[in-house]
């Protein structure tokens, strides 16, 4: 029944060439992979993530914004997080990475923006710190970026801090807004527009519960896969198609989780969420900077201890399998979300992409025979 909602609706939108906002790929009736999401299907099903955005959409040309991910509500840079980074392919310009390789440890919120707006990131997220605390006289900002230049004035500069500040100030626990928003208002995901996206698994009861959000901002390319259907052949839009020679883009993956993982198994779980982005039909172009930082909420690092030795409880390598699958499951939702619910959009020279065709898209899917989900 569900699902015949969501289609009637569909055509009712499609008649007024309209689309429905904020529908993901669940809501259409159809899931991914075996395990049940959280609650919201978000990275805030990890209990105290918060997620904040802040969108710059003036005028005909610009087309911007911030997304702040925070790991915990209280002073990050006093109680540290266990963290790692991946690299994928490092067409990219994420700062403050070598610190938690080196450290396993993040200690600011995660900022996401566009490519020319990290410096600024990175020195407000500085003042934001020098502000919380008194008397440090280091800290190592964490800013991602995608290239959102197509649809978006870029060389404007048009990010400041105080938009960065606010985006951090807006973070809140709630189900996340996805899609043309934030820092992803003005990127582009398999020639569509693409966006901000994010879901989660949870592991059952006799795997302690634990819970795998991930949040992608999407601006990259290749072939489009829908549950393993070859949906980006079948629209004619995918990479070395006489329409779209370009794969070229870029796309940052945030993974959180409350399971106990030290930094050495948080690299081995952002490893295998590039997975996801392989069952999507992503294939991480030259140009794609595609990085994954990936954090624990719990074992919180003390900036300070009387303690020569710091003692934690971590999960064991025979425990992790069914967090890879979490991981991997929960990045390829959180990429088609992405485009299920991102706008089309025009901006800088006029330029415009749409958003993923949906009406076509369930045809195809029908065509393939993957039913919606009960």
């Amino acid at each position: 029944m569900k699902y015949i909602i969501s289609l009637l609706l569909l055509l009712t939108c499609s008649v007024n060439n309209v689309t429905p906002q904020h529908m993901t790929f669940r809501d259409y009736g159809f899931s991914i992979g075996v395990l049940p999401p959280g609650q919201d299907n978000s990275i805030t099903d990890v209990s105290g993530v918060l997620i904040g955005h802040f969108t710059l959409n003036k005028d005909k040309n610009i087309r911007t914004g911030v997304t702040a991910i925070i790991p915990h509500p209280g002073n990050i840079f006093m109680e540290k997080v266990p963290a790692a980074v991946y690299v994928a392919n490092g067409f990219g310009k994420l700062t403050g990475s070598t610190q938690i390789q080196e450290l396993g440890n993040l200690e600011t919120p995660i900022i996401l923006t566009n490519t020319l707006s990290v410096p600024v990131a990175a020195e407000a997220l500085i003042e934001y710190s020098l502000k919380k605390n008194e008397n440090i006289r280091s800290v190592n900002p964490v800013v991602g970026e995608t290239n959102d230049g197509y649809l978006n004035d870029i060389r404007g500069l048009h990010i400041k801090k105080r938009h960065v500040i606010a985006a951090i100030e807006n973070a809140s626990s709630n189900k996340v807004v996805q899609g043309s928003i934030g820092a992803g208002t003005g990127t582009v995901c398999f020639g569509y527009k693409g966006g901000i996206g994010t879901s989660s698994r949870k592991l059952p009861a006799n795997m302690n519960s634990y819970t795998v959000g991930v949040l992608v901002q999407t601006n990259f390319g290749g072939i489009l896969q829908i549950d393993g259907v070859p949906v980006g052949e079948e629209l004619n839009q995918y990479y070395l198609a006489d329409n779209l020679k370009q794969a070229d883009g870029s796309c940052m993956i945030i993974v959180a989780t409350d399971a106990p993982l030290d930094s050495r198994n948080l690299l081995r779980l952002a490893k295998r969420s590039m997975l996801g982005l392989a069952h999507t039909g992503g294939i991480s172009s030259n140009g794609s900077g595609d990085y994954v930082i990936a954090f624990s909420t719990v074992n919180k690092i003390p900036h300070r201890s009387d303690s020569m030795v710091h003692s934690i409880k971590t999960l064991s390598n025979d425990q992790m399998s069914s967090l890879f699958l979490a991981v991997i499951e929960a990045t390829e939702e959180a990429i088609l979300n992405s485009l299920f619910t991102a706008k089309t959009t025009t901006g800088c020279k006029d330029r415009k992409i749409e958003a993923l065709p949906v009406v076509k898209v369930m045809k195809i899917m029908k065509k393939y025979n993957r039913a919606p989900s009960k």
